[in-house]
């Protein structure tokens, strides 16, 4: 047998849909047919049922409430699903046969804006990418706020996978062919594939301002967002473009490295730069932070803008104080601009839109009457959004969270609505009224209106006092045993009003919300523009806040390349130290000396010296003040640090490789006008071998590149360079030796270090004693060699002298029976022989 008719315009409707669970509207549930059902039981955890629909075949079937679709949804879109909503298109009172259905929209991991799962605080893109000669062109939007912008990845896949990596974007839309390149190595990302056969109508306008080989991945990812989502995109932006030389680029190692917006341990936020400078009060401020951090400035006249507002804001404390308790108040613009746009806004939505506008104009006079020209200056690029306020007025103060419920528009805006809430409100007291009045009329005392459903309201009147009844008015309905019931032309039309009242104010007041709703849809773009204002009036003022609280100084800019830090700080490290005092450190790069040759003992505090230089660069140019007391900074194009490293076990490259392939990025892409720190390079492979790479990289660098460069590193041998490379220059992290222990002074001084201090850290890690003695006399062994002329060296070599004692050691080992040891046993025997040997010098 055939399947009925329903269940064959679910295959219809599911054959375009085959990589979507498809929510299929039946009443008051969505239902799951087939394999949908099978696996949508199991990762939601609800009932597996069957129904009839295909002949003797019984068809899986699983259902959710559609009134709690969204947590569902939320679960299939988090496991890296899509959902497609299939919705009743018709009413079903008016229909014979199947209702028609069709999918509304469709929810993938790039286009998912409602849900708990969604974070207010960070931005929700989808991307979209086409392959070119020399890299890729990549295009993203958040959906929920308009954001849109393209650019540039230059390399191979890998450079594209990290940019998508710190965008955090779950979704790519691509073409065939790049699905193709892309589905292997882009594990943790969905891919969707858009054929773009038909053209989005605001390209060429949303596009203008990109180069016209970013311009295809803007016209796939609009085209896919036309083509899943079905609905009105009027608040999409136009795409921003960053031209060269504009952002700081700072990849995606190094971003990592630096820790600016997650720790390297755990993902978290606790111990970021963006947790240290994040006192935002509204959740596109908290955005915005993160933006300017994921793309520092490097136009001089841009980070100067942001600056001269921080300092306006930090003379201004109560002018201050008062902006952030009114940004406090101060909904969600820009998602509230989205919604409004998809007509998925409810009445809730406007009368917190209308509550932020009303703030507006207090927040322009705040910033205009501080006397301050910059903040006047700024408080200019409001807009009060007078005419939005205007239409908001109809919504009432507490409007329920179903715009459907009715109580959306407040009393008085509409005097049709205004009467069928009488009616609905107050028809059993004018029924009341009604029926005193018949009786004062007739003199029935006796006289009463009721109602039935048959008939409607009625005029009840007894067989004994039918004589009293005015048979000029009334009109005989019913007649009972004891009793005849009557109408009037009066009760006649109330009864209509009372009967309908509730239905038609319900969907009068329906109609009028969307009529405001789709009027205020016209003035999203300056919605949006004022949320991007508000936005970066609530970065500047945290800004202004850490810089108070923290001791923060306006740091000044030159024309070289020449850095001077003095009494620099990690604002991070200073911040998690609480109450205890951090040791500040200069740092002084000029034309003449811009390579640091750093060495010390690990743990002594090289990274964190070379992290807050990098840091402190960061928040310069993003317009922060800087954690030091004085700071005089060239405007650096691009930062790279090779700090810490992890083996990438996935793509089976161990340490050593991912610290050359990072190094290798690094130096192939600085300039002279980039900051490069370099920590211990070459630690992965061999002394010699990594000694050599360290040696070359510097060398290198000095030659070819000219950047600012902090290396830190273990070789001693290098220190040597400071008499071969006149821009490099020795400092070292101070340590002392107290009572045999180590003590580390945190205080980078001019020179190399004397020593490493590596056994008295492994003794702070707890090291068995017998290991640490063991490495003090090799120590002393390897220091007394390494101080001999090197022919006496010669001389020492284990094999070279016919001393008996070491002819015995050679005779162990040409009888040793490796392949029967076990790999303690062998490490043993070695151990052995050595001490011979040393017993014998």
């Amino acid at each position: 047998m055939a399947p009925t008719p329903m269940i064959q315009q679910y295959l219809q409707v599911k054959s375009d849909y085959q990589d979507a669970f498809l929510f299929f509207r039946l009443g008051d549930f969505y239902e799951m047919f087939y394999e949908d059902a099978l696996k949508a039981s199991q990762l939601l955890e609800i009932t597996l049922t069957s129904r009839g629909g295909n002949g003797d075949e019984r068809i899986p079937m699983c259902g959710v409430p559609h009134h709690a679709a969204q947590n569902y949804i939320d679960q299939l879109i988090m496991k890296g699903n899509k959902v497609a909503i299939c919705e009743q298109v018709e009413d079903p009172k008016m229909t014979k046969g199947v209702v028609k259905r069709e999918v509304v929209r469709l929810i993938t991991p790039g286009t998912h804006t409602e849900g708990k799962s969604i974070d207010s605080k960070s931005n929700h893109f989808l991307a979209a990418a086409e392959q070119l000669d020399d890299g890729f062109a990549l295009s993203y939007v958040d959906i929920s706020t308009g954001e849109a912008s393209s650019t540039y990845i230059a390399g191979a896949e890998k450079s594209l996978l990290q940019e998508l990596q710190s965008l955090n974007i779950k979704e790519l839309v691509v073409s065939e062919q790049l699905y193709l390149l892309l589905n292997e190595t882009a594990q943790d990302l969905v891919l969707s594939i858009e054929p773009m056969d038909f053209a989005f109508d605001e390209n060429e306008t949303l596009l203008a301002e990109c180069p016209e080989e970013l311009k295809m991945s803007g016209q796939r990812l609009l085209a896919y967002i036309a083509r899943t989502q079905k609905q009105s995109l009027h608040h999409i932006q136009a795409f921003s473009y960053n031209e060269n030389g504009q952002l700081l680029t700072i990849d995606f190692h190094s971003k990592r490295n630096l820790e600016l917006l997650e720790s390297i341990r755990g993902g978290e936020t606790k111990g970021t730069l963006l947790w240290l400078l994040d006192e935002t009060v509204t959740a596109m401020g908290s955005r915005k932070l993160k933006q300017w951090l994921h793309q520092p400035l490097a136009n001089k006249w841009m980070i100067e803008k942001r600056q001269h507002m921080v300092e306006a804001l930090i003379d201004q404390y109560f002018v201050r104080a008062d902006l952030q308790d009114l940004l406090k108040e101060v909904y969600d613009l820009e998602r509230l601009s989205g919604r409004i746009a998809f007509g998925s806004a409810s009445g809730r939505d406007l009368a917190q839109l209308r509550s932020s506008l009303e703030k507006v104009p207090s927040i322009i006079e705040g910033l205009s009457s501080a006397g301050n020209g910059t903040l006047e200056t700024f408080s200019s690029k409001l807009d009060r959004c007078g005419e939005v306020c205007s239409l908001l007025e109809a919504i009432s103060d507490n409007p329920p969270l179903s715009s459907k419920e009715g109580g959306v528009i407040r009393d008085g805006y509409h005097e049709q609505l205004d009467e069928y809430r009488y009616a609905s409100r107050n028809g059993k007291d004018w029924i009341a009224q009604l029926e005193q009045q018949e009786r004062q009329k007739t003199g029935i005392k006796s006289l009463k209106i009721g109602y039935n459903r048959i008939f409607g309201y009625y005029i009840e009147v007894s067989k004994a006092n039918m004589h009293l009844a005015d048979l000029d008015r009334y009109e005989r309905k019913q007649t009972l045993a004891n009793a005849e019931r009557y109408i009037t032309p009066e009760l006649k039309e109330k009864e209509a009003l009372i009967l309908t009242a509730e239905e038609q104010s319900l969907t009068l007041e329906y109609e009028l919300f969307v009529e405001i709703r789709e009027q205020v849809k016209q003035y999203i773009n300056r919605i949006q523009k004022l949320a991007s204002t508000l936005s970066e009036l609530d970065v500047l003022m945290s800004f202004s806040n850490v810089a108070e609280k923290y001791r923060f100084v306006k740091p000044d800019f030159n024309d070289s390349t020449e850095i001077a830090i003095i009494e620099g700080r990690h604002p991070v490290v200073e911040k998690m130290l609480n109450k205890q005092h951090y040791v500040p450190n200069d740092c002084v790069l000029t034309d003449e000396h811009n390579m640091l040759l750093i060495t010390g003992p690990n743990m002594s505090g090289k990274s964190t010296y070379m992290r807050q230089v990098a840091l402190t660069i960061v928040l310069a140019q993003i317009g922060s003040y800087v954690p030091a007391e004085s700071a005089n900074l060239p405007i650096v194009d691009q930062i790279f640090t090779r700090i810490g490293a992890a083996d990438d076990l996935v793509s089976g490259q161990s340490t050593f490789m991912v610290e050359m392939l990072e190094s290798q990025y690094a130096i192939t892409h600085a300039t002279e006008r980039s900051l490069l720190l370099f920590d211990e390079i070459g630690r992965g492979t061999s002394t010699y071998d990594g000694m050599a790479l360290a040696q070359s990289m510097i060398e290198y660098i000095h030659e070819h590149i000219g950047a600012n460069t902090l290396f830190s590193t273990h070789y001693h041998e290098l220190t040597t360079l400071e008499q071969s490379l006149n821009k490099l220059s020795n400092v070292h992290v101070a340590a002392m030796e107290q009572s045999g222990k180590v003590v580390f002074l945190h205080k980078v001084k001019k020179g190399p270090a004397d020593k490493s201090y590596g056994v008295h850290v492994a003794e702070l890690a707890n090291l068995p004693q017998p290991i640490l003695s063991r490495a003090r006399e090799l120590l002393k062994t390897f220091e007394k060699n390494k101080k001999q002329p090197s022919n006496q060296v010669e001389q020492l070599s284990f094999f070279d002298s016919r001393d008996s004692g070491q002819d015995e050691v050679l005779q162990a080992i040409s009888e040793a029976r490796v392949s029967e040891m076990t790999p303690l046993q062998a490490l043993q025997m070695i151990n052995d022989l050595q001490n011979k040997l040393t017993d014998r010098e």
